[in-house]
């Protein structure tokens, strides 16, 4: 029976081994320091399924040309409070933080910004832009969609039809409240850190053709090696959209306002460029300007309190704010190292040497 204890690796020489994987394959060495920083980040705040699990693929990517070393944000339409930017298929770690720090920008100067990015390469832990703008003091909302990706199905039927569509908020209390999930039960990196022997999936994720309900990755992804590459359009099933009805409704929110209203594109139908694409809409607002920042983190930090002091259902039990398991899950980490599964870790490795980059002991 396969060992699936968890490897674990130092978060510096994790970060250091990623960044060398990238500098190998194209990216200059700020970009791959950000690339780095950005997976390692979901790891250590326990999004293990848009950490570094991903590194294999975002290669094999780059390498086939579906996502571009060296691009910029390009500004499309700029209506001062609001704009529009075209990512070019550029690393979503380059692009969505540039798009993020002009939103930043322009609601510290204008109150409010609407940005709208299109054609960004996998932008990752949507929850990161949020803390990007919290560090500034600024509420921010972000809709998200994969364009050309169709993983999961809406409520009430069993072929796919939306993205994973990610949706995230941030509020900058003391400490922060950030929100950040996928619309789908699961996302799809969780499907592939299962495939891996990481954490199950629950028994009812994904979704068979027949209306079955299954927590087998071999659903979405078909048959696979144990370590090697995973194609989910070789699965016949679907993940399913969280929340029954409410959530697939949230998802289809994100496809229209990310995909349909960037002119980036939604999930489907046809997506005939062969490659994923992000888009992110995202709308900052600073409570400075609105001329009650005190009054409103003084409310919402009580709110947060009274919240938190609601009795547990279960004994030793604790009721958390969005983004509370996230930090401390960081703090462990950081000390003690980032659990991955061998798996997930083999095929760091294997992609490594065939970059020629040395894998520290």
């Amino acid at each position: 029976m396969a060992d699936y204890t968890p490897v674990l690796i130092g978060a510096e020489p994790l970060a250091a081994l990623v960044g060398n994987i990238f500098r190998a394959n194209g990216c200059d060495a700020a970009e791959a320091d950000r690339i780095a920083e950005h997976l390692l980040g979901a790891n250590l705040a326990g999004h293990d399924s848009h950490g570094v699990a991903r590194v294999p693929r975002y290669v094999e990517w780059q390498q086939a040309g579906y996502v571009v070393a060296g691009q910029q944000a390009e500004v499309v339409t700029d209506g001062g409070a609001f704009a529009l930017l075209d990512g070019h298929y550029g690393f979503g770690q380059t692009v969505a933080p540039q798009a993020t720090a002009m939103g930043i920008e322009r609601a510290q100067q204008h109150g409010t910004a609407i940005i709208a990015l299109r054609n960004a390469g996998h932008v990752g832990r949507i929850g990161a832009y949020s803390e990007q703008a919290l560090a500034a003091g600024l509420i921010s909302i972000h809709f998200v969609n994969v364009a050309g990706s169709v993983l999961v199905a809406p409520f009430g039927g069993t072929e796919r039809r939306f993205s994973t569509a990610p949706f995230s908020v941030g509020v900058p209390t003391d400490p922060p409240v950030v929100l950040d999930f996928a619309t789908s039960h699961v996302a799809e990196g969780k499907v592939l850190v299962a495939s891996n022997g990481g954490k199950p999936l629950p028994p009812d994720a994904l979704i068979e053709p027949d209306g079955r309900l299954s927590g087998d990755p071999h659903t979405l992804y078909g048959e696979y090696e144990q370590v090697g590459p995973r194609n989910p359009a070789n699965g016949l099933g679907a993940i399913r959209a969280f929340g029954e009805h409410k959530g697939s409704g949230l998802a289809f929110m994100c496809e229209l306002l990310a995909g349909a209203f960037t002119g980036g594109g939604c999930s489907g139908p046809i997506d005939a460029r062969g490659r994923i694409a992000n888009g992110m809409l995202s709308i900052f607002i600073s409570p400075q300007h609105f001329g009650t920042e005190a009054a409103f983190k003084q409310a919402a930090q009580d709110y947060v309190a009274w919240v938190k002091s609601c009795r547990p259902a279960k004994p030793g039990g604790e009721v958390l704010a969005p983004g509370e398991t996230e930090a401390r899950l960081k703090a462990e980490r950081l000390a003690n190292g980032v659990p991955l599964q061998p798996d997930t870790w083999a095929g760091i490795v294997g992609c490594a040497r065939k970059l020629g980059v040395t894998v520290p002991n």
